[in-house]
């Protein structure tokens, strides 16, 4: 097992990657499970496939489970769904001390934190990540929040877990299209600021998508410490470091919010259509070689990710998905900066953008 410190001022952490991890779930949690009913928040799909192991393995530490199961998809980040919640653990009388387990992907961490954020103020909570995407990336960091008709996470709350288990063993459930938009997150790591596992990737991404175990630790383990590493160092994004994890965010929420935040496109796979746009928009700014934008694309399309908006049939035009942009909360003054590249391993912010100009290339990559 990986152990990854998260050291935010005034509420360090630990990240544990292994397998096993919600089979001891009670020793891991070691004495955060204060009441002999454990709150779980979790989605349909999970609960099919791990509820009755989270049960058994608290019913074996003394306790039992509370579940409050919603419907899976981005649909349940919602005000309904929050408020919901909220009530919900009210009527578990859930108290300041006692620990929420969110178990699920990204939805379901974001959805669950945003809760135990305004609760009374602020309640603990513990990620149980069960997919590629939640493992490496949103669970770590205490960025929590829900949607709203004007856009992706505009309502939300920093708010750091008291915990982070990445029990690897529920890759092994997940199909492939969910490992796969996770897998574009492991690729962030490496091109926002390290080629060398960027390079890593290329050998290694297919196997990991194929069940490799010793790749998908070294994979979670190596991207939750480069996460660590920038939350530590800027927890709140003022500093412009945190930032950079966005790359690929901007573009892909808008794709996203073009697609109505649906199965259409995942997450994840918006994400990696952004970072190929950024690295193009990149080079048609001179700013990196052509051929390492082209071989951000020729790798997602390698491991079967979509690699060309083009493809998408979205029957919109550049600026239809700049309007989207309007809406990030990254928003300063008037100003979207944007995270572009110099080369792989080598992320920045940019804040000279004309977004005139983002329109016209994305009219150019909309037409292939």
């Amino acid at each position: 097992m990986a152990v990854i410190p998260v050291d935010v001022a005034g509420r360090p952490y630990e990240v544990r990657v292994g397998t096993g991890l919600l089979a001891n779930l009670v020793g891991e949690c070691s004495g955060r499970l204060r009441k002999r009913r454990v709150p779980v928040v979790t989605d349909a799909n999970v609960h099919a496939r791990w509820g009755a192991a989270v049960e058994a393995a608290l019913h074996q530490g003394g306790h039992e489970a509370a579940w409050r199961v919603l419907p899976a998809g981005e649909a349940s980040k919602s005000w309904d769904q929050l408020a919901a919640t909220v009530d919900w653990l009210l009527a578990e009388e859930v108290e300041r001390g006692d620990h929420v387990l969110a178990l699920g992907g990204g939805v379901i961490g974001d959805l669950t934190g945003f809760a135990a954020a305004i609760l009374k103020r602020g309640c603990q909570f513990i990620q149980l990540p069960t997919t590629l995407l939640a493992q490496v990336d949103s669970s770590v960091g205490g960025k929590t929040a829900i949607n709203t008709p004007a856009g992706k996470n505009l309502v939300g709350a920093f708010h750091q877990p008291a915990l982070v288990l990445a029990d690897l063993a529920t890759l092994d459930t997940l199909p492939l299209r969910e490992l796969q938009a996770g897998y574009a997150e492991v690729v962030k790591y490496g091109l926002l600021g390290d080629a060398d596992f960027f390079h890593w990737c290329q050998a290694h991404g297919a196997a990991l998508l194929a069940g490799d175990a010793a790749a998908r630790e070294y994979a979670v383990a190596h991207s939750v410490a480069a996460k660590a590493r920038i939350v530590a160092a800027d927890e709140r994004e003022t500093l412009g470091l945190r930032a950079l994890l966005n790359l690929g965010h901007t573009f892909g929420h808008a794709l996203e919010a073009q697609t109505g935040f649906s199965d259409r496109l995942l997450h994840g796979e918006g994400v990696a259509l952004g970072m190929v746009l950024a690295a193009r928009f990149s080079a048609a700014r001179e700013l990196m070689p052509r051929a390492s934008a082209e071989l951000v694309a020729s790798h997602f399309a390698e491991v079967g990710m979509p690699s060309e908006v083009a493809t998408l049939g979205l029957n919109c035009d550049g600026r239809a998905l700049v309007q989207h942009m309007l809406h990030d909360k990254k928003m300063d003054a008037g100003v979207l900066p944007f995270v572009l590249m110099k080369a792989i391993g080598e992320a920045f912010l940019a804040r000279d953008v004309a977004l005139d100009d983002v329109a016209a290339f994305l009219d150019r990559e909309l037409a292939g």
